[in-house]
């Protein structure tokens, strides 16, 4: 479904490891992390997070060879339709969102995210690399130091969904997220019927100096919206969604009603 591409990462950290006649355990027990770990990264399944780099690169003494093979490793794990929306996501000062029948990617649990991919029967290989560019694409947008606003619009439906355990520690995580300054969360009822927002997910960005960017998903791929006329067009359908919403404290207690009616 989707391609990645993965530069010499795994070739950079197995040639050094060998050279120091060092097993994967070894080596993790050098650096304070588990064997296991330096065998997901040699195989390709996991890019270090960056202190990990800065570590393997102190033991090595390599400069920062590893960390820019993992920052290119990264970069390369995004498929190439969606790096254009990252580095929108990154520079946002609002992102509004709005979903129909999933929770949005960037509030999602890990678990909820692997539930919803194994069940596009993707390979193991490929879902950890997305959940490894969603963590990523979190630190850098919700996570960071001064996070853009986010506004999130969500289907009544998308609270219902998936397996009990995995939904209800979701719809725990959205709630707390939900008392965050900078996120708002909305829940669009069933009873509001039908409307213009059923036609599909999707998100505005609010950039710097004005700027506005949109992004569109659907089942092959997304598609980054930049036209001043698409995005008008997105800007009626997420006023009219908007418009059918629960109030910010009707819609946690809606959650809250999810959470409590799996208890």
């Amino acid at each position: 479904m989707w391609e990645y591409y993965v530069n010499d990462l795994r070739e950079v950290l197995r040639r050094h490891r060998i050279a120091r006649r060092m097993t994967q355990a070894q080596l993790g027990r050098a650096i304070k992390v588990s064997g296991s770990l330096i065998a997901a990264i040699e195989q390709g399944r996991l890019i270090p997070q960056p202190e990990t780099a800065v570590r393997l690169d102190e033991f090595f003494g390599t400069e920062d060879e590893i960390q820019q093979a993992a920052v290119e490793a990264r970069q390369d794990a995004r498929p190439p339709w969606l790096r254009p929306w990252t580095e929108h996501e990154e520079r946002a000062t609002l992102l509004r969102w709005w979903e129909p029948l999933l929770l949005p990617g960037l509030l999602q649990t890990e678990e909820y995210a692997r539930a919803v991919l194994r069940g596009g029967w993707l390979s193991d290989e490929v879902v950890d690399r997305t959940i490894d560019v969603r963590r990523d694409r979190r630190a850098v947008t919700i996570d960071r130091p001064q996070p853009p606003r986010i506004s999130a619009l969500i289907g009544e439906f998308a609270l219902t969904c998936g397996e009990p355990e995995v939904r209800r520690e979701q719809l725990k995580h959205l709630l707390d997220l939900s008392q965050r300054p900078t996120v708002q969360v909305l829940v669009v009822p069933r009873s509001a019927g039908l409307h213009r927002g059923l036609q599909g997910a999707f998100v505005l960005a609010t950039l710097p100096a004005g700027r506005r960017a949109g992004y569109v998903d659907d089942q092959l791929q997304g598609r980054v919206v930049t036209d001043s006329g698409d995005l008008d067009q997105l800007e009626v359908s997420w006023e009219i969604v908007s418009g059918l919403a629960l109030p910010v404290h009707t819609s946690r207690d809606l959650i809250q009603k999810a959470i409590n009616d799996h208890d």
